[in-house]
């Protein structure tokens, strides 16, 4: 019987790293990337730049006044995208059954494939050794009986690190590291932990169940057997999207009708192109809106159908929004679509305007997909894009 392999491989901090390699100035450098403007947050942090104290999630804010001689720089997604292809790339020739976290992390399921190489530990060399040379960029492998054992390996010696968590030496391996290298376990489940007396793993693994149920609820037995060990999910290598959505935190908050009015047209705009680019209608429609105050509140609406029609989402966000009670200024809106599923379009003899509507709309993605998204828009967003440019 072949046994379960699992690598995870994760790019050690990804954006600075791109930025570093492209620019030789940057080497050595605490470099951080995220939003600039006062609200932004940090995305990614070099090596160098940690060592300020810096953290992904951190206020750009809080990362300048640790860091006032820091390189700040806002991030390329689409170009890392393209790079994170070429990492994909190198990744397929060490295993078809690929699962991507991020642009930066990737989860192979490896069993098999070890008979290739002389031992998991040369395998593991190999593919950082590949993405070394082809990309010019740093990766952290971790190797394990499972999803949760491989992440938890490929985070123990990092930047550039190798790990192997045998089947036979994973208690040993997992059992003295804190409860917090746990999935599912934050600051406040990790305090409530320590206070009944389960700060590391091991004593999370030998824990009474019922005892663990009272600290942790319903949340106790998957942390019992992810501190065995134990984790059964497999590599998803054909996972499909569960929603589509986009959002925006905004410099200053909006008050004025009209702009907030524009921002749904926008997202219904982005989101139906994104429904229709990836060949997926949506029927639960969802909004959020964040008020100054940080108090967030989300709507949300189920069709009878599902649909991937910018109008249909612009009717029923502002349907949603409409029975909000706002009382102050708004810090971020956000749309979403979920409850997806495979595009249909059944021509219907006697609503010839739909099947035109949606020829049109077909012809006006193909010239947005050649000629990008600027080259022809509609009135509205024409307009919206003229207000940014004077």
């Amino acid at each position: 019987m072949v046994k379960r392999w699992i690598m995870h491989v994760d790019m050690d901090a990804f954006y600075a790293a791109v930025e570093q390699r492209d620019d030789q100035k940057l080497a050595g450098r605490p470099v951080i990337i995220g939003g600039l403007s006062k609200r932004g947050v940090v995305a990614t942090a070099s090596y160098e730049a940690r060592s300020f104290g810096i953290h992904s999630a951190m206020s750009m804010y809080e990362a300048r006044r640790l860091c006032r001689d820091g390189v700040f720089l806002q991030p390329r997604i689409s170009y890392y995208q393209g790079i994170s292809q070429q990492i994909r790339q190198v990744m397929e020739r060490y295993s078809p059954y690929i699962e991507p976290l991020s642009l930066d992390e990737a989860f192979l399921d490896i069993s098999g494939m070890e008979g290739h190489f002389s031992s998991l530990t040369d395998m593991g060399r190999k593919i950082k050794k590949d993405i070394m040379k082809e990309v010019g960029l740093v990766a952290s492998a971790g190797i394990g009986p499972n999803k949760f054992l491989a992440k938890l390996a490929s985070d123990m010696e990092k930047p550039d690190g190798l790990v192997i968590i045998p089947y036979e030496q994973a208690a040993q391996i997992i059992f003295p590291l804190p409860a917090t290298r746990l999935w599912g376990v934050g600051k406040v489940t990790a305090e409530a932990l320590t206070r009944a007396g389960f700060s590391m793993i091991g004593q999370i693994a030998s824990a009474d169940l019922q005892r663990l149920r009272q600290v942790c609820g319903n949340q106790a037995v998957t942390l019992q057997q992810l501190a065995q060990g134990i984790d059964n999910r497999p590599v998803e290598f054909q996972r499909e999207p569960k929603s589509i959505g986009n959002e925006e935190t905004f410099l200053n908050d909006l008050q004025d009708v009209q702009e907030i009015d524009e921002k749904w047209r926008v997202f219904s705009n982005l989101v139906a192109w994104r429904l229709r680019k990836s060949a997926l209608m949506g029927r639960t429609v969802a909004i959020k809106v964040r008020f100054s105050s940080f108090h967030t509140v989300t709507r949300s609406l189920t069709l009878a159908q599902g649909t991937d029609d910018e109008e249909k989402l612009y009717y029923t966000a502002r349907q949603l929004y409409n029975k909000i009670r706002v009382i102050e200024p708004i810090r971020l809106l956000g749309l979403t679509v979920s409850n997806l599923s495979p595009t249909y379009f059944q021509m219907d003899l006697f609503d010839k305007d739909k099947s035109t509507k949606k020829e049109i709309t077909k012809t006006l993605d193909a010239l947005q997909e050649r000629f990008g998204k600027q080259a022809i828009m509609k009135g509205f967003l024409w307009e919206i894009e003229n207000k940014k440019r004077t």
